[in-house]
């Protein structure tokens, strides 16, 4: 499969680390392994610079002065999407949807939204419940009208497009693990908007890999997860030229771990950070990985993975714990000495 038909930037640090977690695997009695896409540079890096390669060097190829996206206050997409305007010297505008109704000021102005603003990106506030990609398109217009040439990225980076770069990272990790010998019998991210996991279920698909992608939710139940993914990786394989290649049931998602909606720390999230910070040295965001991270480790605990070897996909997103104090309890490690 030549992915370089496709326009693409190279502004990733890729390959990106595939590393055992010994100590958690330990903890947990599992052998698991970390793939590091939290690695992928680009303002702290994170899953949707893949995506991002492929999207923006679209947006150059139409011509684009200037693009949109949309997501939650925190979206680390919306950060990411800032970056690559500002290294490309576009403007860039991000459509902010308030789904928490959380008031604390770091939340609101801190984490991605701090660095969204230091990219020189421009942002606009929602409240909870709107159509965004309705009110993205009416914002494309404003703009449009106004001169400029505007691409639109949906939220996520999640469309055929931007799946592309997960396609890819599908090939990365299966060239890694063969390079070392390196049997893999489950691969185990967070999935949100879907197009992480719709790229990787089409590229291991593609390549007959017979390495399962288990999906852990963090947002939407799970039919409408899994219909969403089987969607986006349908009209993926289609773009590569492979329609068919994906199957029903090559499409796995577990949402147990959602917690009371998307963007609200859970109690295993936070678990979760904790036990990759204080373990692994790795940190994970409140909103998406830890989610994905909580599911590993529950399923794990419940002998779900027994016998195999399981690499966690880190999607990034650590850059919004500045936003998240509010969730941990900062006092108790402070010492008097």
């Amino acid at each position: 499969m030549h992915l370089a038909r496709f326009p693409r930037v190279h502004f990733a640090h890729l390959p990106t680390p595939l590393e055992p977690m010994e100590r958690l695997s330990k903890e947990l009695g599992v052998e698991l392994w970390i793939k590091r896409d939290d690695c992928t540079g680009m303002s702290t890096g994170g899953n949707k610079t893949r995506k991002l390669e492929f999207l923006m060097a679209e947006a150059l190829e139409q011509g684009a002065d200037m693009v949109m996206t949309q997501g939650a206050t925190q979206t680390n997409h919306g950060r990411q999407t800032a970056a690559f305007a500002a290294r490309l010297g576009l403007k860039c505008h991000i459509l902010l949807e308030d789904r928490t109704g959380y008031q604390d000021g770091n939340y609101n102005t801190n984490g991605n939204v701090l660095l969204d603003h230091l990219h020189g990106a421009t942002t606009e506030k929602f409240p909870g419940g709107h159509d965004m990609p309705a009110e993205m398109e009416k914002a494309a217009e404003a703009m449009r009208a106004k001169g400029h040439k505007v691409y639109v990225i949906p939220g996520g980076g999640s469309n055929p497009t931007g799946a592309l770069g997960y396609v890819n990272a599908a090939f990365e990790l299966v060239s890694q693990a063969n390079d070392r010998g390196l049997k893999i019998d489950r691969l185990v991210h967070a999935t949100g908007s879907s197009g992480t996991q719709a790229g990787l279920v089409t590229g291991m698909s593609a390549m007959n890999s017979l390495i399962p992608v288990l999906g852990i939710g963090t947002r939407a139940p799970q039919p409408k997860q899994e219909q969403m993914v089987y969607d986006l990786a349908c009209k993926t394989a289609e773009k590569l030229g492979c329609p068919g290649v994906v199957k029903r049931e090559d499409v796995m998602a577990n949402t147990d771990y959602v917690g009371e909606g998307y963007g609200i720390p859970t109690a295993s999230g936070i678990e979760a950070i904790k036990m990759f910070a204080e373990l692994e040295g790795i940190l994970l965001d409140p909103c998406y990985s830890a989610k994905g991270a909580a599911g590993l480790i529950d399923l794990a605990r419940k002998g779900a993975f027994k016998g195999e070897r399981v690499v966690f996909l880190h999607t990034g997103g650590a850059a919004a714990l500045g936003g998240y104090d509010f969730a941990f309890d900062n006092t108790a490690r402070w010492v008097t000495i």
